[in-house]
């Protein structure tokens, strides 16, 4: 049974104690794009800054640059703890090239299979692999994270992960750690992925999301990203389901033209 959960009103009070940037999509020509909040132009290769660090990116493999209208927020400064976790810094492995042996269909073929098997919903587990390594399977953070979904070798060894730079067994180790998070913080999706995020020790240290930016930006960017998904699919499905115009006005000629059936025989 898929779960299912409500989490713009998270994604509200989240909002609420931030501002909004500015953003941009980097388009690229394997059919995926990446969100970064500003570019470098480094000889020929491009470096997009994320909210979890930044992505080396050959120019040749860039498409296009355009607007994001997605708001993106970050938190505002406050307390924080002296043990707040390094902001990552998110890159392909040292001396490859980025991949483009998955087709994007692939991939999602992955998603859909691997969240089926572990009760999450795709569009959230793209949400997530979306923020984690915008679908580059050899992305390596600077503390280690590995993969689409950014696992670190000890969880990936935990959840048997034998090959971090395999999409289809990344994606079916971070579904199932992140569903194991859910289980544990009671399906609230913003403690499940603050959790991913800054470690579990650190959600109960504080009872919830920790005051850490990163963290709380990087939740924020996912709910808002799936929220955004939701709607979408929401309003395609409206139009759908909508007669069209032509077709009402047909009906409507139609039954103006037939007879109105009398009583006499």
């Amino acid at each position: 049974m898929k779960r299912h959960f409500v989490i713009s009103i998270v994604l509200l009070l989240l909002a609420a104690q931030a501002p909004s940037l500015a953003a941009e999509l980097a388009v690229l020509r394997n059919g995926f794009s990446i969100h970064c909040e500003r570019r470098e132009q480094i000889g020929d290769v491009v470096r997009l800054y994320t909210a979890t660090g930044f992505v080396d990116v050959p120019a040749s493999e860039i498409a296009s640059f355009e607007k994001d209208e997605m708001p993106v927020a970050t938190a505002v400064t406050a307390p924080v703890s002296v043990n707040q976790p390094a902001l990552p810094q998110v890159s392909p492995t040292a001396g490859q090239k980025l991949p483009m042996a998955f087709t994007p269909e692939e991939i999602q073929s992955f998603v859909r299979e691997a969240s089926e098997r572990n009760r999450l919903d795709p569009d959230f587990v793209n949400s997530v692999i979306k923020a984690e390594s915008g679908f580059y399977p050899k992305a390596v953070s600077r503390k280690g994270a590995q993969g689409l979904m950014q696992l670190m070798p000890s969880t990936a060894a935990m959840l048997g992960v034998a090959d971090p730079f395999d999409p289809k067994a990344n994606i079916e180790g971070g579904t199932a750690h992140l569903s194991q998070l859910l289980d544990r913080y009671h399906d609230d999706p913003a403690k499940a992925l603050a959790a991913y995020n800054a470690g579990a020790h650190r959600v109960d240290q504080y009872h919830g999301v920790p005051p850490y930016m990163e963290t709380r930006a990087y939740v924020r960017r996912i709910i808002n990203d799936f929220n955004a998904k939701k709607r979408a699919r929401m309003k395609a499905e409206a139009a759908a389901k909508k007669p069209s115009t032509a077709t009402t006005a047909k009906k409507t000629q139609q039954a103006a033209a037939d007879p109105s059936p009398s009583g006499n025989n």
